[in-house]
């Protein structure tokens, strides 16, 4: 199964729990109703006024990562709309119109939104000007060729008018099914660096509305009381304590035993309230282990044999050979930490009745169709009762997309003990999220690698344990084949190196744990244990680095050819075959991830007290068209350091199954003066764009490694970095 394969059956399992129909492609003749206030829908995607203002409808929502900007471009580019007057709105909860193109569900995630919205905005906007020159060619009795459009005005000979002039006109009329399309040569926006972020006013003037700033009348707040324990179920509690906490109104358990829920006037008494509490907890069925002893049964499972061999064409017996005649054998283990999410909002929704008899939330929501489908189900509705009323989200991370919609489920049960009829904000602090959230999940990695008389790789047995994020899930059908969840080994098992008699062996550890897609799922712990062992093979056999992962990416395959394009660009950016600067260590690592290409070089130094400083991070792009290089560069500098923010010191840590982390003192994000600075070079490509918004994380953290093993001449085998006796300052 390809990684390809593994996006395709998770979106369709998310589309079955939704309840959503699989429409596929882009449908101009739909949804030609006029909008109140004067604005009429042109297709599902654009929207013009009476002032000839466009608004672009977002399928997907912006938790930061610019889709809001890179939308607007491809409607703007192909209508020729101006872009100083467009305005944008999300979109509302509807699978049929707004889903990801050919999966049938509507959500945000998978660094889908540009490669998937691509042509299908591109052919919206298309379809909108098509209209308006048709409707203003048939006023002025000219021929639509004669009609020309530029910045929101139409003109024929002496004659010229806005958008807003004949948008009623355009509405009545049927639209082209294949609208003629730009040649990318004449692109004005698509591809530009000079675009202003559309939510750079409002988010700076404070305007931009999040889900902490709903507030609806007669709202009540609300927040859950939650076991120490992953899987301990509420079996008694005592509010008594809670009643002399001023703005307390009520606390009731939870229909599924998950916790208590706790109303009050103010989100701040319902925490206090809550505080207050005493519960008693059934931990029977709960995670007990401390983190130390998961980390050994990890590691016993990579050093025993695999329950699933992962990769197309490896067999283990043949990798057992090749080893046992191979002249150099190096071995190396990993371990990597659970890990939370920790985004800077919390989360946190409103939901509130509607006059259709259902529930409307409002809340950044980064899955619309899996939300539909779980409040649903809670609650006896059908999806179309549940709407969504999507605002800006502070961050994600993969966290406002969890396979049970857990705080939309928990905020309908909340709703639904008061009587359904009063509105309610959930929110869950930051305390809650860190200990009592979905995690990246812990993973150890072993590799054995063996080398011939002239430092060529002969076999690479290479063994990984990790719990499911996929299994136990409404996703499991779609998602596992054979027993293998494909996110599990991904960036590894399809690696496109050219390595003789690899194999990949797969072992699931199992837990009470939450466990969750994490910025680059699979490829977070996958891509550092490649691309490490990949440098020791290196060191071992005598090769520079870059050379020796060039041998392995020659040929005509597309993808080791664009591997080994990032590559060459970043080597040639630093100056690789040059010695670094005096008190420099430099290490390189290449990852394809979401159909992305990057190659990376980190510059460290070391102190005389032995602390790293991350000096500077070069990075290669190739992701196809770029729509907007900024928001390219800025979502591979944030991957970059969201990365090594969480590889220098994060962890989650368990005492007898109890979260030992709290907040952001003990669960430190990056900060500013961690890393020097992050240049980014993009590769340019005429091919179809593919995902940026988490393919720069997995080659930032081996990058650094082997430039710390460059400086110490040890590698960090087991993260955080911190555990290796590693410490980092200025």
């Amino acid at each position: 199964m390809t990684v390809q394969t593994s996006r395709r059956g998770f979106l369709k399992g998310i589309a079955a729990l939704s309840g959503v129909a699989l429409v596929v492609g882009f449908d101009a003749k739909g949804a030609l109703a006029a909008a109140p206030l004067g604005t009429v829908d042109l297709n599902p995607f654009v929207k013009v006024d009476g002032d000839g203002v466009v608004t672009v409808v977002l399928k997907h929502f912006e938790m930061g990562q610019g889709t809001s900007t890179g939308l607007a471009t491809l409607v703007a580019e192909e209508l020729d709309a101006d872009w100083t007057t467009l305005r944008t709105e999300f979109a509302p909860a509807d699978g049929e119109k707004y889903q990801i193109v050919g999966f049938g569900v509507q959500m945000t995630g998978g660094s889908m939104s540009i490669w998937n919205s691509y042509m299908q905005y591109r052919k919206a906007g298309a379809a909108a000007r098509a209209l308006l020159v048709q409707a203003a060619a048939a006023e002025w009795g000219v021929a639509p060729e004669a009609v020309t459009v530029e910045k929101g005005l139409l003109k024929a000979g002496d004659k010229s008018a806005g958008f807003g002039a004949f948008v009623a006109a355009a509405a009545a009329l049927v639209p082209p099914e294949t609208p003629p399309l730009k040649d990318p040569a004449a692109f004005t926006l698509i591809g530009k660096s000079d675009l202003k972020r559309r939510d750079n006013t409002n988010k700076t003037d404070g305007t931009a509305v999040f889900a902490l700033d709903v507030t609806l009348p007669g709202m009540v707040h609300a927040v859950i009381l939650r076991p120490d324990r992953p899987g301990a179920v509420l079996a008694s509690f005592d509010a008594s304590g809670a009643r002399d906490v001023a703005g307390f109104l009520d606390a009731k358990a939870l229909p599924n035993k998950a916790g208590v829920a706790v109303f009050a006037k103010s989100t701040w008494a319902a925490i206090q309230a809550r505080n207050a509490i005493t519960a008693e907890w059934d931990n029977s069925a709960a995670e007990t282990r401390s983190t130390g002893r998961m980390v050994e049964e990890h590691l016993a499972l990579v050093r025993g044999e695999p329950t699933y061999q992962v990769r197309e064409g490896g067999d283990l017996a043949t990798t057992t050979a090749a080893l046992s005649g191979a002249a150099k054998v190096i071995e190396a283990e990993f371990t990597f930490p659970h890990l939370a999410h920790a985004p800077m909002e919390p989360l946190n929704c409103v939901i509130e009745a509607t006059e259709t008899g259902g529930v409307r939330f409002h809340d950044g929501c980064q899955a619309p169709g899996i939300t539909q489908g779980a409040v649903a189900h809670v609650l006896g509705l059908t999806p179309d009762k549940v709407e969504v009323n999507t605002v800006y989200a502070g961050g994600s991370f993969g966290r406002r997309a969890s396979p049970t919609s857990d705080y939309h489920v928990e905020a309908a049960l909340a709703f639904s003990l008061l009587g359904g009829k009063t509105p309610v904000k959930l929110v869950w602090t930051r305390e809650d999220d860190i200990r009592g959230g979905y995690y990246r999940p812990m993973a150890a990695h072993r590799v054995k690698i063996g080398l011939d008389g002239d430092g060529k790789l002969v076999g690479w047995d290479h063994r990984l344990a990790v719990q499911s994020i996929m299994k136990g899930t409404a996703f499991e059908a779609a998602m596992v084949q054979n027993g293998v969840d494909g996110t599990s080994a991904e960036g590894v098992r399809d690696s496109h190196y050219a390595i003789p008699a690899m194999s990949v062996g797969l072992s699931d550890w199992t837990s009470p744990l939450k466990v969750l897609w994490w910025r680059s799922v699979g490829h977070t712990h996958t891509g550092y244990a490649m691309e490490a062992a990949m440098d020791m093979a290196a060191k071992a056999a005598g090769q520079d680095p870059v050379a020796f992962r060039l041998a392995l990416l020659e040929g005509d395959d597309p993808d080791r050819k664009r591997l080994a394009g990032v590559l060459r660009l970043v080597a040639e950016k630093v100056e690789w075959n040059k010695p670094a600067v005096a008190g420099r260590f430099r290490g390189v690592a290449v990852h394809k991830s979401f159909n992305t290409y990057v190659a990376q070089v980190a510059e460290v130094s070391r102190s005389e007290d032995g602390a790293i400083k991350i000096e500077k991070v070069i990075c290669a792009v190739d992701c196809g068209v770029v729509v907007n290089p900024d928001i390219v560069k800025a979502q591979m500098e944030g991957g970059i350091g969201f990365g090594l923010g969480a590889a220098m010191r994060n962890q989650i840590t368990f005492t007898d199954g109890a979260v030992d982390q709290w907040n952001f003192p003990d669960y430190m994000p990056l900060r500013m003066g961690d890393i020097g600075s992050i240049e980014v070079h993009i590769l340019p490509s005429t091919e179809a764009p593919t995902g940026v918004g988490e393919p720069g994380l997995p080659p930032s953290l081996p990058a650094v490694a082997n430039a710390i093993a460059a400086a110490t001449g040890d590698w960090p085998t087991h993260l955080p970095w911190s555990e290796n006796g590693l410490s980092f300052g200025a």
